[in-house]
């Protein structure tokens, strides 16, 4: 029996000998097949919309534990960099508040009470300090940023308004209203607001953020939540359409929903958003993550991460049909609910390129600007990540004896191979809007580069390997905030396969580095995992958990079987290069 024909308990419970890499992947897979929601770790802000916007929702104490569990020693929320710490901050202390306005006089006096006090003053005192002369120059480029930020802040002084006479408060937050960063006057969230109120179309761009517009998305009339594939396969009882989602969120999909008993009787569409956001919030047994579905976007980067390392599994008929039939006409979104973008066709179609079941990248020339690839028609920053995968798709079709008309896929390949070589930074790095590691642009624009963008691209790749080297930390890890499996996986990567032959060929003390570092990054990964139950079994085992979450969302989140796949191929290649197998 096949590793897809055992089924997800099989998957979950397997636990195959640590250096069985293979078997591993098969698991990885499997897993696929059987959650085709994904997984990804929960998120703050989106755990943080769900207690104010669905108290009523199973797992509503859960996930104020869950706040309260997280909180950092200074109050905030997120990450270790303050600007990415704004967000979930803003929404776990929004949460506290409402959790405290709504339901503080039911609860019985006791701990549990003050805690949510008692986080709620830490944390305004957090947001206060951050925000005192904060410009929206100074903050990530995160999606939304600057429609969150002062929709939340707004619920925040509405909640300080009514609380100012709580004594329990007053004892800790003695400070007045909040003021958002120059440069964030929430105007776009009033005009959105007005817009949803007399009935207008919403992008599903926009509707991924759909909570910003509060009471204004309750069951908007414009908005029809999407329905979704069962979450969990094979299940018994689940008939079509009994899920759905508004914008791939929890947070989106409770905003439009609102209290369940606005409409006792309720369509299909509503009872099918409730049973979604309690699908949802199974996952981690009340807290969410920040998108789900993210069935494209991880079907992708998993076998993409696993065929490129040389670990490729028998991948079921089926799953290779579902990912042909995403790539419709504008391309695939990272899940349903969501919008189609060039990174997640990218990534597609590179993957089903590498599994030998290739698919025509023209769909990517809708995304073709006079310089580069956008993510999106309209797209307001520049991602490095999204043309290394466009360079991938058109380069490695082309591998396969595919040509466009008049050279077109070639002419595609060498702009977007143009572009990032101009995109590196003068160390050797390049940076991305979609992840907070440069380890990530690195490892993608630089496998991009060495494989489809020529002889013109290896002094490109030489320096971004020279970058990698000088990047390791000590304990033979690579890291932002501190050492993850995550970025050590992304730095092997490079490490074993970015390397030019011939006249750009690296000096051979560059290469003897390169094989002692991945030596010291492979023992790093290999006891990362030895820590993590079920982390080579394509299990439910987060191999970074307990540190900050790298991939740009509304917050931070950690896609964690891409994690997986990028850690076990990256221990596939440190053993497949025999110059840096481990002893």
């Amino acid at each position: 029996m096949t590793v897809e024909e055992a089924g997800p308990e099989a998957a979950e419970a397997a636990d195959p000998d640590p250096d069985d890499l293979c078997a591993a992947a098969g698991a990885l897979v499997a897993d696929l097949v059987h959650h085709p929601w994904g997984r990804s770790s929960p998120s703050v802000y989106e755990t943080g919309r769900l207690v104010s916007l669905a108290p009523w929702l199973t797992g509503h104490s859960g996930r104020i534990r869950f706040l309260l569990d997280t909180q950092r020693p200074d109050g905030g929320w997120g990450a270790p960099d303050p600007g990415y710490a704004l967000v979930p901050t803003l929404s776990a202390t929004e949460a506290l508040l409402s959790a405290l306005a709504s339901e503080g006089r039911r609860w019985p006096a006791g701990l549990y009470v003050a805690e949510v006090v008692r986080g709620a003053g830490r944390a305004l005192r957090a947001l206060a300090r951050r925000l005192d002369g904060a410009t929206a120059a100074g903050f990530p480029d995160m999606p939304a940023i600057e429609h969150i930020t002062p929709a939340l802040i707004e619920a925040i002084n509405g909640h300080l308004d009514r609380l100012r006479d709580d004594p329990a408060l007053a004892a800790w937050w003695t400070g007045g209203r909040l003021s958002p960063p120059a440069g964030m006057d929430g105007a776009f969230v009033a005009a959105a607001k007005a817009h949803l109120e007399n009935g207008g179309a919403v992008p599903l761009k926009v509707q991924h953020a759909l909570e910003i517009a509060g009471a204004s998305a309750r069951r908007a009339g414009s908005v029809r939540p999407v329905p979704l594939p069962e979450p969990v396969r094979p299940s018994a009882a689940n008939g079509p359409g009994r899920f759905a989602t508004v914008g791939a969120s929890t947070a989106a999909t409770a905003a439009w929903l609102g209290a369940p008993d606005a409409a006792p009787d309720g369509g299909a569409g509503e009872r099918a958003a409730r049973r979604y956001l309690e699908a949802a919030a199974e996952q981690h047994g009340g807290p969410v993550p920040v998108a789900v579905p993210v069935t494209n976007f991880e079907r992708g980067w998993v076998l993409g991460w696993l065929a490129r390392a040389g670990l490729a599994p028998a991948v079921p008929p089926e799953l290779i049909a579902q990912m042909r039939a995403s790539l419709g006409e504008d391309g695939a979104p990272g899940g349903t609910g969501l919008p189609p973008d060039a990174d997640t066709s990218s990534g597609v179609l590179y993957a089903l390129s590498l599994l030998g079941e290739p698919h025509p990248p023209d769909l990517l020339w809708k995304y073709e600007t006079s310089t580069h690839f956008c993510s999106w028609p309209g797209e307001n920053g520049r991602s490095v990540t999204t043309n290394a995968h466009v360079l991938e798709a058109f380069g490695h079709y082309l591998e396969c004896g595919g040509e466009g008309p008049a050279g077109r896929y070639a002419a595609s390949a060498r702009k977007a191979a143009s572009w990032l070589i101009g995109e590196q930074l003068n160390d050797g790095r390049w940076e991305d809007r979609w992840h907070a590691s440069p380890l990530y642009a690195t490892a993608c624009a630089a496998l991009a580069l060495d494989e489809f963008g020529g002889p013109e691209s290896a002094n490109a790749v030489n320096r971004s390997v020279e970058w990698v080297l000088r990047e390791q930390r000590p304990d033979g890890s690579w890291g932002r905030w501190c050492g993850t499996a995550e970025e050590t996986a992304y730095a092997v990567h490079v490490l074993t396969l970015a390397r030019p032959s011939g006249d750009a060929a690296p000096d051979p003390t560059v290469r003897e580095a390169a094989e002692r570092a991945v030596r010291r990054g492979d023992a790093y990964l290999r006891a990362a995992l030895r820590s993590t139950p079920g982390a080579l079994t394509g299990g439910l085992g987060d191999v970074d958990s307990g540190k900050p979450p790298l991939w740009h969302d509304k917050d931070l989140y950690r896609p964690t079987t891409i994690v997986r796949a990028a850690v076990l191929g990256a221990l596939r290649l440190a053993r497949r290069d025999t110059s840096v197998s481990v002893r």
